[in-house]
């Protein structure tokens, strides 16, 4: 049991430790926010939901107090933070019935967050409002496909041997 909880901590802090890496490392938003969330996706299916909840709301505001998120985003990182914990939290519930559908909606939640706080929460300028609409989508989307191939590999090099992957499960 001990040695289960020494693992999913080790196994978070190496993934949030991967996130902040990918956010330092400069590059740019189309690959930096499908990256963040396959770590996201990634942390769902390693560490389960606290694992990644924890990562979903550690980036965003470590990202703003590093100066890698501008300061016009700063009103966002709430919603950064809840679409982030949304996405794992629903990627969580569905991946066990169906991971591409998982991700699917997975995306669409973290999607409606964002584009529901610019559109009529949060007062960005139109600019960043585009930022937080539709790329999310589409970036949620792109991190859970890069997630799925890079847990494949993981799991056939024996990272995640803890569990059998079903071959109805291996999509």
């Amino acid at each position: 049991m001990e040695n289960n909880k020494i693992k999913l901590i080790t196994r978070t802090g190496i993934l949030l430790a991967v996130a902040l890496v990918v956010q330092m490392g400069g590059f740019p938003q189309p690959i930096t926010g499908p990256l963040i969330n396959t770590v996201l996706y990634l942390a769902a299916l390693l560490v389960g939901s606290w694992g990644g909840i924890i990562i979903g709301v550690c980036t965003p505001v470590i990202a703003f107090m590093r100066g890698i998120l501008p300061a016009p985003l700063g009103p966002m990182i709430p919603f950064i933070a809840l679409g982030n914990g949304v996405l794992v939290i629903v990627f969580s519930l569905l991946k066990g019935k169906n991971k591409i559908f998982g991700i699917i909606i997975a995306s669409l939640a973290k999607y409606l967050i964002l584009f529901t706080a610019v559109s009529f929460i949060v007062d960005v300028p139109d600019k960043i409002a585009q930022i937080m609409s539709l790329p999310q989508l589409f970036t949620a989307l792109s991190g859970g496909v890069i997630a799925m191939l890079a847990y494949k590999a993981l799991w056939a090099i024996g990272m995640d041997r803890t569990k059998e992957m079903p071959e109805d499960k291996k999509q």
